[in-house]
């Protein structure tokens, strides 16, 4: 199973791509931030300086229906920001 899933394209991720040289991905669940850092090298051919992690719960839901109460979830999903020392990752480059 590969670390990396995919990367992260929001407002936010842009943002802080352009102003502080960090990139967000979505990683596996049990990938720590070794595993996490080496991954990126190897992809991208960059330097990581730093690695934060951030995992986020699922959310519960609940829909009121006629025939009863639908009881659900959303998809527990981990996060890594990486702060790139040199190098640049091109995240359009695929499209």
């Amino acid at each position: 199973m590969s670390v990396l899933i995919k990367p992260v394209v929001t407002e936010k991720a842009n943002a802080s791509a352009e102003l502080k040289n960090c990139y967000t991905f979505v990683v596996a669940k049990d990938a720590n931030k070794i595993q996490i850092k080496e991954a990126i090298e190897a992809a991208y051919g960059v330097k990581v300086g730093s690695v934060r992690t951030l995992n986020y719960a699922p959310k519960r839901k609940v829909r009121y229906t006629k025939t009863g109460i639908q009881l659900g979830k959303t998809n527990a999903v981990k996060r890594a920001v990486v702060q790139l020392t040199d190098g640049t990752i091109d995240m359009y480059s695929n499209l």
